[in-house]
């Protein structure tokens, strides 16, 4: 059975923790599922009869991830009930019996949600030098969280490197673009005709480094409970072409409406 810890107001950037390799977000409130993010959190909405999270973990899980940090904030309470509560003969069925789960409890330490940014900072002191960050609420099947990339990128200058998917019909416009191996900004598209741009898939591996000056000014472990976006920081970086970019082509779908899940689950 996966074993689990807590780590509400015991975040200490000096403190000598096992290191995770992946952290999983799953502390935004569904403003756009509501109804039905009101009494459940969105990544505990299900798909094929599995919660959208434990999809996220089942295939952390397969790549040999064994150390994981979820954040929560809404209803947070049932995340961390759901994900405790896993008996030995449904965890045996997936990969998440192998798995040691911990939590950044936002809702506990700061009474909400400290934004992309400032809950990466907060969960940072239990992270590897190198990890995984995926929202818990899209679903991704395919995605194998690629051990060589990982590999690769530590290797690398590169302090962030992000997966792009083709743009939804709810996202036309995209979120950056792709030159060589590097992440663009749409403000420094200026070709003609301008470059296809993509949407990030919210999957990406990140130095620790990465969270320190010149980009981020919040110290490690966010004491103060920063609320901070990570957009800006991520564009920042890309003027110095620090950001790198993969192109991911597989089932990609970003479950932020009902009837989003209502297709996937038809």
């Amino acid at each position: 059975m996966s074993k689990t810890l807590i780590t509400s107001n015991a975040i200490d950037p000096s403190s000598p923790k096992a290191q995770a390799q992946a952290l999983v977000l799953a502390a935004g409130r569904g403003e756009r599922m509501r109804p039905l993010s009101d009494k459940t959190p969105k990544p505990l909405l299900k798909v094929h009869e599995r919660s959208l999270i434990e999809h996220t973990l089942d295939q952390l899980g397969k790549s040999g991830i064994k150390n994981v940090v979820i954040n929560t904030a809404w209803l947070g309470e049932q995340i961390r009930t759901r994900l405790k509560k896993h008996d030995a003969s449904h965890a045996e069925q997936t990969h998440l019996s192998s798995m040691e789960l911990s939590f950044s409890c936002e809702d506990l330490d700061f009474g909400g949600a400290l934004e992309t940014g400032g809950g990466i900072v907060r969960a940072l002191p239990l992270l590897d030098d190198v990890f995984w960050v995926v929202a818990g609420d899209v679903y991704a099947p395919e995605f194998d969280f690629p051990r060589v990339a990982m590999d690769h990128f530590s290797k690398s200058a590169q302090l962030a490197h992000l997966w792009l998917v083709p743009n939804p019909p709810q996202h036309p416009r995209g979120d950056f673009w792709i030159q060589g191996t590097n992440a663009c900004r749409l403000e420094d598209a200026s070709t003609t005709p301008p470059p296809k741009t993509y949407t990030f898939s919210t999957i990406a591996l990140y130095k620790k480094s990465f969270f320190s000056s010149p980009f981020c000014s919040i110290p490690a472990g966010n004491p103060q409970g920063v609320k901070a976006p990570l957009a800006p920081w991520l564009k920042e970086a890309m003027k110095d072409q620090r950001v790198g970019a993969s192109l991911f082509e597989g089932q990609w779908t970003d479950v932020g409406t009902p009837e989003r899940l209502a297709q996937l689950n038809a």
